[in-house]
């Protein structure tokens, strides 16, 4: 019986090592997580652009936008009768919501699988010793300390470095930059 899971990490150590070996700091790789980040955010990206309809969703978020309008609207006057009829439409379109969400997971049923294989590589790796010095106003902002509280108070231990994040926090950062750098170039009209 083959190993399956042997083949994957090395399916995975032969794409990503050759950007580890390239890493100016090979034994603390933020370049490679940024590579790696970026990587992940262009397959889920993409794979949102083409298993999406965008212009079915945003067009049906506008028309809860205009309902909620109207909605609130309705209410300032007291208008019971208009307030009826907007309540009818909104219990129609979450039948329509209900289509849409399901649509929104596609990508997810295409991208989940690859993504936990590379989560999985990037912590077995030299990768999951990485440590990221990060400025004081950026760690105050992405609210490092409570990630440090809630990592220690999950899994024992705490921070050691000052301002320090792990490779999990880093690549979380980067993905998001990545991603909304993205979805801007391939022309979304709206964020996460």
């Amino acid at each position: 019986m083959p190993d399956i899971m042997g083949m994957v990490y090395g399916a995975l150590n032969a794409i990503f090592n050759p950007i580890l070996a390239l890493d100016p700091n090979p034994t603390n790789p933020a370049l490679t997580v940024l590579i790696i980040a970026f990587i992940v955010s262009l397959i889920t990206t993409i794979a949102n652009k083409y298993l999406v309809d965008q212009e079915e969703m945003n067009e049906h978020q506008a028309k809860m936008k205009d309902l909620n309008k109207r909605m609130r609207d309705a209410q300032k006057r007291g208008d019971g009768k208009e307030l009826a009829k907007i309540q009818a439409e909104q219990t129609e379109m979450m039948k329509d919501q209900t289509a849409m969400m399901s649509n929104q997971f596609k990508p997810m049923l295409v991208t989940f699988v690859p993504i936990i294989l590379i989560f999985f590589w990037m912590r077995a790796s030299a990768i999951s010793n990485l440590v990221i010095i990060l400025p004081q106003t950026v760690y105050w902002v992405t609210l490092t300390p409570i990630w440090h509280f809630l990592g220690g108070f999950l899994y024992g231990g705490k921070a050691t470095i000052p301002y320090g994040i792990g490779w999990l926090l880093w690549y979380m950062i980067c993905t998001f930059g990545m991603s909304q750098i993205l979805r801007k170039y391939l022309g979304f009209k709206q964020g996460f």
